[in-house]
């Protein structure tokens, strides 16, 4: 490992990272494992899906997060018809000035949450795509980047099927990760209607200037040993060997599955990657870019069960140490 990384102090990262969780814990109850989620891809520079149904509180946790980290946060509602210029701006003519300017649309922010992906139309959904992937937009001909932290979290609504539009493998591909917003525990329930009885206003603390250079510093220093690299490339191909699959996992998975898991080790204070922390972050990087066969499905077999047996199956590196 490079003696550079000694300049990072890992402990402290993971601190102040335990610290936004506390912070979005005193609007949000519950939930800690998405909290991680969006810190994992904020280091990493990836985007997520998040699926659950209405009123689980995936607007205000994305909204409190973006506050605490001091990220710029936009919400677009995707509705059938909003059009591409909605989401990525537009040309109009200031009478005042004699002459064309841009106004740029919502997706020029840091924090970008598009509540209800699929209710937007193919079209739309495209310029969605330019914009995870290429990091920047088109408008009428002319190329705009986008700012240098560029998020996109995502909603999606499970029992709905009328009125939406399913979302492409190829657009499915540019998120890193897919998580599930279930229902909380009961007693974690109870205690969100008591919190929300209690009418006083609660102060957040948004962390200290520089933590996300501090994240990404310490992120460039994470140590990935050559077996761990090879165990992703395993974990990889053995999705594509699954005879109850159509469809494995994209070359761009193991990159997902590898960025992943040096933001994840980061966040938790290790400042090299092992094998659990792989095992971690595989099912969200890899159930939605796997597709069973309709025999499977018939047969009563998931996504979880696949990814479990392929992490099961996959010898694990043994012996990995700090170097």
């Amino acid at each position: 490992m490079n003696d550079s990384s000694d300049k990072i102090d890992f402990n402290k990262i993971s601190n102040i990272c335990s610290q936004v969780k506390k912070e979005v814990g005193n609007v949000i109850v519950g939930y800690e494992d998405i909290i991680d989620d969006f810190l994992v891809c904020l280091i990493a520079k990836g985007h997520m899906l998040i699926e659950g149904v209405p009123g689980i509180a995936k607007t205000t946790l994305a909204k409190t997060f973006s506050r605490i980290t001091g990220l710029a946060y936009n919400r677009i509602q995707f509705t059938p018809d909003l059009l591409p210029a909605d989401i990525s701006g537009h040309y109009f003519f200031n009478q005042k000035e004699n002459k064309f300017k841009l106004r740029k649309g919502p997706l020029f922010s840091e924090f970008v949450l598009a509540d209800e992906i699929n209710r937007a139309s193919p079209k739309t959904q495209s310029a969605l795509l330019e914009a995870m992937e290429e990091r920047q937009v088109t408008i009428e001909g002319n190329t705009f980047k986008l700012p240098g932290i560029f998020i996109v979290i995502a909603t999606l609504n499970p029992i709905e099927t009328e009125g939406v539009y399913r979302l492409p493998e190829a657009q499915l591909d540019r998120f890193m990760y897919k998580v599930k917003m279930d229902y909380i525990p009961e007693d974690m329930e109870l205690q969100m209607l008591h919190r929300k009885n209690n009418t006083s206003n609660v102060t957040l603390k948004t962390v200290e200037d520089g933590f996300i250079d501090r994240l990404v510093s310490g992120y460039k220093k994470v140590y990935v040993d050559e077996s761990i690299v090879k165990y992703i490339r395993d974990i990889v191909v053995e999705t594509r060997n699954k005879k109850e699959l159509v469809l494995g996992a994209s070359p761009r998975a193991g990159e997902h599955m590898l960025y992943a898991a040096k933001a994840y080790s980061l966040i938790h204070g290790s400042e090299y990657v092992i094998p659990d922390h792989v095992k971690a972050i595989a099912p969200k990087i890899l159930n939605h870019r796997i597709m069973l066969s309709m025999d499977s499905e018939l047969e009563g077999v998931t996504v979880e069960k696949v990814i479990d047996d392929a992490l099961d199956k996959v010898e694990v590196p043994k012996g990995q140490e700090k170097s």
